[in-house]
């Protein structure tokens, strides 16, 4: 493992911890638009058509998708700026 790597782990935690925050809040956002409602539904309320249930999950998957891949592509694009070295 190159010391880039070792080096860039503990950033990359923080950055995923950081993503998962604000991708659960980007989604929240969206669904209050797209849902009509506060509350995304789960699974398993009985009260949801599947169709709210599918779409919650699948537009909270990209939303989620989406942002961690932004968060972490900045995060390894600012690395190689300062260190001159690509993590990973």
């Amino acid at each position: 493992m190159k010391m880039s790597e070792v080096a860039y782990k503990p950033v990359g935690l923080v950055l995923g911890a950081l993503s998962g925050a604000l991708a659960g809040v980007v989604f929240r956002q969206v669904w209050k638009k797209v849902g009509h409602d506060n509350d995304a539904p789960d699974a398993t309320d009985e009260e949801r058509t599947w169709r709210e249930v599918v779409l919650a999950a699948t537009l909270q998957g990209a939303i989620f998708s989406a942002v961690k891949a932004i968060v972490d592509r900045g995060g390894a694009t600012a690395t190689k700026r300062l260190t001159g070295t690509w993590p990973g």
